[in-house]
């Protein structure tokens, strides 16, 4: 399905790229030649990434965007509009998470500030940049999701994703499944393909570091899906093995 060749010289953004799986997603996108554009909230952080890359011979700069400040959005817009006049690639990955105690105890201040990361803010940046991936040879959309977010596992009793009640987080990234079908619909006959990811338990900020894969592990799929040829699946839910059951 992928050829590498097919995207060189690509435009790519990938929220959250400064740190952990979004990192990973930028190093692995640029290792195939392809313009890296890693948007970060934190300016020095973000800096600091993008020096990393390159010190990798990685073709990177950095983006000061915050999925929910909508004026950064509208400001990355202008920006890739003005410098390459189009975008090829968009990695939705910025994304944070609140452990609830439980969901009858879950702050929902803390629920909505997730949900304005998680959904808003991958929504509002997918609508900003689509103008520009419509002008892609092959626009490629892929939303980290998680296991989490997958209805199937959750509903059955021995899977250990039942066992994990967080709110806000399990339901972000359902919704951001259902975000993921919603947008390939619409584009079915684009060029453009909207897949979701799931990288699977990965040691990362976000948990603590306490998951058993790499964050570079977690990448795997994100960048697969991100590079897929034009005769890859839209509108799936995948991981590095496979399709995840929604």
């Amino acid at each position: 399905m992928a050829n590498a060749e097919l995207f060189q010289g690509d435009i790519a953004l990938i929220s959250g790229a400064n740190k952990g799986i979004g990192y990973e997603i930028a190093r692995g996108l640029g290792a195939k030649k392809i313009q890296v554009l890693a948007g970060a909230r934190d300016e020095a952080r973000g800096q600091a990434a993008v020096e990393k890359l390159k010190a990798e011979g990685i073709d990177a700069c950095f983006i000061r965007l915050d999925v929910t400040v909508p004026e950064t959005i509208e400001r990355a817009a202008a920006w890739i509009e003005k410098e390459f006049g189009r975008l090829d690639i968009l990695v939705n990955n910025a994304g944070i998470s609140y452990f609830d105690p439980k969901p009858s105890g879950a702050d929902l201040n803390k629920v909505r500030e997730i949900y304005g990361t998680n959904v808003f803010g991958a929504m509002e940046l997918t609508q900003a940049m689509l103008p520009l991936l419509r002008k892609s040879r092959h626009g490629r959309i892929v939303n980290v999701s998680s296991h989490l977010g997958s209805l199937t596992f959750a509903s059955q009793a021995d899977s250990p994703t039942s066992q994990l009640l967080l709110l806000g987080y399990n339901t972000s990234k359902s919704a951001l499944n259902s975000m993921t079908i919603q947008f390939a619909n619409e584009l079915k006959d684009t060029p453009i393909k909207v897949n979701a990811i799931c990288p699977g338990y990965c040691a990362t900020d976000l948990n603590g570091n306490s998951g058993p894969r790499t964050a570079a592990q977690g990448a795997v799929a994100a960048i697969q899906y991100a590079t897929i040829g034009d005769d890859g699946p839209t509108g799936g839910y995948f991981s590095d093995e496979g399709r995840v059951p929604w």
